[in-house]
């Protein structure tokens, strides 16, 4: 009994030692058993190089709009439109590529400024659509749900009657490194990327910790932050490694070799590296954590969320916030339409179908609460990794579409449970 309850006791310390948020660490453990249990029901195909590539650029598009989603839902709203939304601005983007370049202005594929002129619009679209959302919402008082869920409707079929009902492609080539297995960055360029990544991540570790030393608040030991700091490293560079382990095929390679009027080598190999894709989720991941923690926007968002009325009446301007949080949601769909549409190297009319559900779930699964105030980007990304393996997993074991929905919507289910009976315990709910 007594060794039950010191064995307890250490396990606490060394958690509030290391300073883990154990919600955290419980969203991780659930991770890695799916992945464990995948990979034995799968032969041992789940966590190969190539599974964990595949996997990473589904989840890109999904986890890009999660991220915009945790400020949505932490200033209590709802978005329910972002899928249509996707929709219209890959539209948008692929009428850009396959008419208004090469039929209107003349240039032909491949132009190098088609790529750019098709983002832009595709950021302006969903800027204008978003912000439009969030003017009705902030300023005419009409709820979120109604809001977007109007959209939801509306920017779906807006999006069939520009392209007529019609697959719109192929894409521009510079467009579709946007995608994933097009646009990758080679094993050298992968292991800089990641040796700077590790780099930056240990700097802004330790300038945190030098802060809040300043400010007189308690600092993990050196030994724990040296813990952490390898952990971090670790996860970094072993993420490079996987992506890097996974081979050009070598038919592909004789392509690429015959394109260039050379012969393959005998014996020649050569690894994909870090997709383009997982390389702008994770700018964007990096770009809305700093968003969220230094800035005075972050601190309205957050502010807001814990207490609108407080909010308002300490001058915050709640309407113009709202306005502008929708912007951004509006701006990330876009940036999600140009994964999702590069990867397919078209434009579909079923893009983005049942990506505001999935986007809702990664965030709520990842931390954020549905009575707002809280919530993180890391929780969200990770959540839309949670979401994607259970999909990819039980694809791979011959599970129905029908009944992979059922899977995922009753683990959305449970995550709130979770998240309530949590927040209860911590005394963070009454």
């Amino acid at each position: 009994m007594t060794d039950t309850a010191t064995g307890g006791t250490t396990r606490k310390s060394l958690t509030g030692t290391l300073q883990l948020d154990t919600r955290l660490l419980g969203m991780i453990g659930a991770f890695v058993a799916i992945c464990l249990v995948f990979h034995l029901m799968t032969g041992q195909r789940f966590l190969t190089p190539r599974n964990i590539f595949t996997l990473t650029i589904q989840t890109a598009s999904v986890a890009i709009m999660a991220t915009g989603m945790v400020f949505v839902i932490v200033t209590r709203h709802i978005d329910l439109s972002v899928g249509s939304l996707l929709a219209v601005c890959s539209a948008v983007m692929a009428l850009v590529q396959v008419w208004v370049m090469p039929q209107l202005l003349g240039l032909g594929i491949g132009h190098p400024a088609t790529a750019p002129l098709a983002i832009v619009t595709g950021l302006v679209v969903g800027t204008a659509v978003g912000a439009f959302n969030g003017w009705l919402i902030g300023y005419l008082a009409i709820p979120s749900f109604i809001v977007t869920l109007g959209g939801l409707l509306v920017w779906r079929n807006v999006a069939w009657y520009l392209t007529s009902g019609q697959t719109l492609g192929p894409l521009d080539p510079n467009f579709q490194l946007f995608g994933g297995i097009n646009g990758t960055i080679g094993v050298t360029a992968s292991w800089v990327v990641g040796v700077l990544a590790v780099a930056v991540s240990l700097w802004f570790m330790w300038s945190a910790r030098q802060k809040k030393a300043g400010h007189g608040f308690t600092v993990k030991p050196l030994w724990a932050e040296g813990v952490m700091m390898a952990i971090v490293a670790g996860l970094i560079l072993g993420f490079v490694a996987i992506l890097n382990a996974y081979q050009v095929p070598v038919a592909r390679l004789e392509r690429i070799f015959a394109a260039r009027g050379d012969v393959l080598p005998e014996g020649y190999t050569e690894g994909y590296g870090l997709p383009i894709s997982v390389l702008v989720l994770i700018a964007i991941a990096v770009a809305m954590t700093v968003v969220a923690r230094r800035t005075r926007f972050g601190r309205y968002i957050f502010a807001t969320g814990g207490n609108p009325e407080a909010a308002a009446l300490s001058g915050i301007n709640t309407k113009l916030l709202t306005v502008k949080i929708f912007a951004l949601m509006g701006a990330l769909c876009a940036l999600s339409a140009v994964v999702a549409s590069a990867r397919a190297a078209n434009h579909a009319n079923d893009i983005g179908t049942l990506d505001e559900l999935r986007v809702i779930a990664a965030a709520v699964i990842g931390g954020t609460a549905l009575s707002g105030g809280v919530g993180t980007i890391y929780g969200a990304i990770l959540g839309a990794l949670i979401m994607q393996s259970l999909q990819s997993g039980m694809a791979m074991v011959g599970v129905e579409s029908p009944f992979q929905n059922i899977v995922v919507g009753s683990v959305l289910v449970l995550a709130v449970l979770i998240d309530i009976i949590y927040r209860k315990r911590s005394g963070a709910l009454k």
